[in-house]
């Protein structure tokens, strides 16, 4: 919806022209009439419109001196001239004051509704190509009935962006109209445009540059919208400064400042930060995060948990940095994640989902609270995963091994089968044998050999050796007596009644 105002100093034309206006259904609102160009001229200061329908002869200031001044404070205004005048001397002037077309006295509808649509048309498609660097960081909901009036691209505005605070009860007064309507009262009588960010629930503010006019200094402006945020229980972030911003270049500021306000918000209290004076230090956080992780794959559950429940306490008290916290809340989840056996887009989902559900808890202790409770329930499946997973594995193995009871296997034969380390082949078959691997593989072979000589009394001791891929005789039958007590030759005679 565009705006208008409408000077004209005839109460009757001008009640015409708004009757008219008002029902052709064209995306116009009349934001304002006037009965002489003083009065319009007051107006448009305080309020920029996108169109003037104005008469030329008013009285106190006539119609071609209110188009110079006002296209002086805003040179894209649509004018439409109003007038039962045709002679040379105004329409030379109008020309020179780029004025868009004329309505000539008595106005009818079609006439109106033809110049004001070809107004339309030319404010939209201007409008369509100052919206484009907007498209990068507005939420495209918001785009779609977003109109810019002249006080946008014509002065000098600066871009700001504000956060909510983390760890604070939501009054669920973060809503672009709310907070539209306080920001409006910060800059009075300038001024300024509220939009959600694309990529958070973070709102990119932009200012008149002339608001610093009136304030001591960039964080005393942001002071004083922290203050009427706080009114209605909102704690904020900020980031910003009135240096005029180049609307060609809103993205890559609107990157900076992103970048800046996640490195400099803390934990414990509100960031105000001018961004033309402060640059955040970069500090590295992988010591921090590295003995968390290290835990995590060597399943410690307890040390966990004691040294995570000081780091969140220490973070605190020191006022650590939002973004350190986050990293290493992330660091952890993907620690957890990367440690399940047969993980996969699930549980990197559930994760994420989890770690973005904690860092928006009411309070710095209920966070606490349930990340430390997140992260035991995690080491429990890990330990419930890794119990199944080896269960499993051994269930595999000790089908494949019995299968191959005549072959000569090795440990890093199972370990190229199943895709495993030798170590961890080494750790299932001592959990569920109790046994290493040679002991559990030779007790399988003696086993088979048990059975062929009751079964084949009269089986000779060397064709049953090759059978089983013993490379000696005199070795399968040391190690035959070492299982049974028995050499091969005495257990076939303890066996060959039952043979028989």
């Amino acid at each position: 919806m565009f705006t208008a105002l409408i000077a004209e100093d005839s109460k009757p034309i001008l009640r015409n022209i708004k009757t008219l206006l008002e029902s052709s259904e064209l995306p116009v609102q009349i934001a304002a009439t006037a009965y002489n160009g003083e009065e319009a001229l007051h107006y448009i200061k305080q309020h920029p419109v996108d169109i003037l329908l104005t008469d030329i002869r008013m009285p106190k200031l006539d119609g071609l001196g209110l188009i110079e001044q006002a296209k002086q404070l805003y040179p894209a205004l649509k004018v439409v001239l109003i007038s039962s005048y045709s002679d040379f001397e105004y329409t030379r002037k109008a020309i020179n004051l780029q004025v868009f077309d004329y309505l000539l006295k008595p106005v009818d509808r079609n006439q109106l509704v033809d110049v004001m649509s070809r107004v339309i048309d030319s404010l939209a498609q201007r409008l369509e190509v100052g919206l484009e660097p907007l498209k990068g960081i507005v939420a495209s909901r918001f785009l779609a009935d977003l109109r810019l009036g002249p006080a946008f691209f014509e002065q000098s505005v600066s871009m700001f962006l504000m956060s909510k605070q983390p760890f604070v009860p939501d009054t669920g007064n973060w809503q672009t109209e709310t907070l539209q309507t306080e920001l409006e009262q910060a800059c009075k009588p300038h001024n300024c445009w509220l939009f959600p960010a694309k990529d958070s629930d973070r709102y990119i503010v932009i200012v008149q540059s002339a608001v610093q006019e009136r304030v001591d200094s960039t964080v005393a402006w942001m002071e004083s919208v922290e203050q009427r945020l706080l009114g209605i229980g909102i704690e904020i972030a900020m980031a910003g400064n009135f240096q005029a911003a180049d609307l060609g270049q809103l993205q890559a500021q609107y990157d900076k400042l992103k970048y800046l306000l996640d490195e400099e918000i803390l934990l414990d209290k509100a960031v105000l930060l001018d961004t033309a004076y402060r640059i955040p230090e970069q500090q590295q956080n992988e010591a921090l995060i590295k003995p968390f992780t290290d835990m995590i794959e060597q399943r410690q559950p307890q040390p966990f948990h004691m040294k995570l429940g000081e780091q969140l306490r220490k973070s605190y008290s020191e006022h650590a940095r939002y973004v350190d916290l986050e990293r290493l809340v992330a660091a952890i989840a993907d620690a957890f994640v990367y440690n399940l056996p047969d993980n996969g887009p699930e549980e990197r989902l559930a994760a994420a989902a989890a770690v973005k559900e904690m860092l928006q808890s009411d309070s710095y202790s209920a966070f606490c609270d349930k990340l430390l409770d997140w992260c035991a329930r995690n080491f429990e499946l890990l330990h419930s995963r890794n119990r199944k997973s080896g269960e499993e594995l051994f269930e595999q193995m000790d089908s494949y091994v019995k299968l191959h009871k005549s072959s000569q296997l090795s440990i890093n034969d199972l370990a190229a089968k199943f895709h495993v380390s030798p170590s961890y082949i080494s750790r299932i078959i001592k959990r569920f044998t109790n046994t290493t691997f040679v002991q559990y593989y030779m007790d399988l072979k003696i086993e088979e050999a048990c059975k062929q000589l009751q079964a084949k009394p009269d089986l000779k001791i060397k064709e049953l050796a090759d059978a089983l891929s013993f490379s000696d005789q005199h070795y399968f039958s040391r190690v035959f007596k070492d299982h049974t007590g028995f050499s091969p030759s005495e257990y076939k005679e303890k066996y060959r009644p039952a043979a028989e």
